[in-house]
C-alpha cells in the first residue's frame, strides 16, 4: 500500500512541533511530515528567511530528495502562503503537484493587500507582543517571559516580514484541488478565503470551523476529519484501500 505523504507548514513565530501530536491521530495511510523552516527547532542556527518565494523554493529543493509522490500540503496562516507557494516550486523542479492543497487561516495570496497592512515594516517588540496578545494564541505568563520572549521575537519578526513583503504573480494555475479552513471568529473574511479560488483549475472547498486565529488547535478533530475525508477521496480513486 502506498502512503500519501502530508506535508505541513507551520503558522508565524511556530516551529513545525505543532503538528507532531497528529501523527497519532491520523490513519496509516496517511504519513505526516512536518517541515522545519529554517531559524526554529531543530534548524535553529540558520538565517530566518523574509523572501516567501526564495524560501519555498529553498524547502522543496530539500524535500525533493525524498519526497514520494502522492503527496499533499498543509499550511496554517503564514504556512498556507508557504504551502502554496511550495507546490509552485515543486512544479518548477519537475516534480508533480500536490494531490491537494489545504489553506487554512489566512487569507488568499491575490487578497492580502488589508490583511497584512503594516506587516512590510519590522515590527518592536511592544508591537510584536501585542500582536500575539490580540491572536488569543499565547497566554500572558508567556508573553511576560523575557527569556522565552527574546528566543521567539526574532522568529516573529521575520515570519511578518515573510508575509508584509509578498506580492501575488502572474503564473500558470495549480491543477490540484485546494481545501481552505477557516476560523468563524477569525479575522480573515469570507470574501478573503473564497479568494483562494483563484489559484486553481481544480475543485475547491470551504470548511468553516468554530473559533478564531487557532481553531486548527481549538478543534483539531474536525480539522483532521476534513483533511481525511478529502483526501480519502484520492486514496480510494487510486484503487488503495484506506485503513485507520
Amino acid at each position: 500500500m502506498t502512503p500519501l505523504t502530508l506535508l505541513c507548514l507551520p503558522y508565524s513565530g511556530a516551529s513545525a512541533m505543532v503538528y507532531s501530536r497528529w501523527r497519532r491521530k491520523l490513519p496509516e495511510w496517511l504519513r505526516l511530515q512536518p517541515v522545519e523552516l529554517p531559524g526554529r527547532g531543530a534548524r535553529y542556527g540558520e538565517p530566518l528567511h523574509t523572501d516567501m518565494r526564495r524560501l519555498a523554493l529553498q524547502l522543496a529543493q530539500e524535500q525533493k530528495a525524498t519526497l514520494k509522490a502522492p503527496y499533499a500540503l498543509f499550511g496554517h496562516s503564514m504556512g498556507a502562503l508557504l504551502a502554496c507557494e511550495m507546490a509552485h516550486a515543486f512544479r518548477s523542479l519537475g516534480c508533480p503537484e500536490p494531490v491537494a492543497l489545504f489553506a487554512s487561516g489566512t487569507a488568499a495570496p491575490t487578497m492580502r493587500a488589508e490583511y497584512d497592512r503594516g506587516f512590510a515594516q519590522p515590527k518592536s517588540d511592544a508591537e510584536l507582543i501585542e500582536q500575539l496578545r490580540t491572536l488569543n494564541g499565547t497566554s500572558e505568563e508567556i508573553l511576560a517571559n523575557e527569556e522565552l520572549m527574546s528566543l521567539t521575537l526574532p522568529v516573529l519578526r521575520a515570519d511578518f516580514l515573510l508575509c508584509g513583503r509578498f506580492e501575488p504573480v502572474q503564473r500558470p494555475l495549480l491543477k490540484c484541488p485546494v481545501h481552505v479552513l477557516g476560523g468563524k471568529t477569525d479575522r480573515a473574511t469570507a470574501e478573503q478565503l473564497i479568494g483562494w479560488s483563484q489559484e486553481t483549475r481544480g475543485s475547491f472547498s470551504v470548511d468553516m470551523l468554530a473559533g478564531g486565529h487557532f481553531f486548527i488547535h481549538e478543534q483539531e478533530a474536525k480539522v483532521l476529519r476534513v483533511i481525511k475525508d478529502q483526501l480519502e477521496v484520492h486514496h480510494r480513486r487510486h484503487g488503495l484501500k484506506a485503513v485507520g
